[in-house]
């Protein structure tokens, strides 16, 4: 069972201000596309099929220590703080040639949509609860 992952990724022109500083948003897309990646690194994804509609966020933050520029290789490690039947909290730390530059946190549910058309939270697929746990306590402090 999965509880942390890594990647990395080089900053691109188009997500700079003006300043040439990855821009505030583009963090939470990368907290985004990491998650995306952990599913994928055991061959499940984050739409499965199961009838499940997609995955909410019901939290996102990020607080940011060091500014990133074009052209910066960033790695993103994403560590399960949480988990419970319906949902996920994952934990995020930006790291720039060892040093650390954001921290991140992401709350997803696991929903599905009923006949009657309302959005309802459900247990998460087999699949994916299976393969991925909770960090050991520490490991995120």
């Amino acid at each position: 069972m999965a509880y942390e992952f890594k990647m990395q990724r080089r900053v691109e022109f188009a997500e700079t201000d003006m300043a040439g500083i990855l821009h505030f948003s583009d963090f939470f897309r990368y907290m985004e596309a990491t998650e995306h990646a952990f599913l994928r690194s055991f061959g499940e994804s984050i739409h499965s099929g199961e009838g499940v509609l997609g995955w909410v966020r019901t939290h996102a933050e990020c607080t940011f220590r060091k500014p990133v520029r074009f052209e910066d290789i960033i790695e993103m490690h994403l560590i399960v703080r949480e988990k419970h039947s319906k949902s996920i909290t994952y934990g995020f730390i930006f790291r720039k040639d060892g040093d650390e530059v954001a921290l991140g946190s992401l709350t997803v549910v696991c929903v599905t949509k009923d006949g009657d058309g309302r959005i309802r939270a459900r247990n998460m697929p087999e699949c994916i609860d299976k393969n991925v746990t909770e960090a050991p306590p520490g490991s995120w402090e």
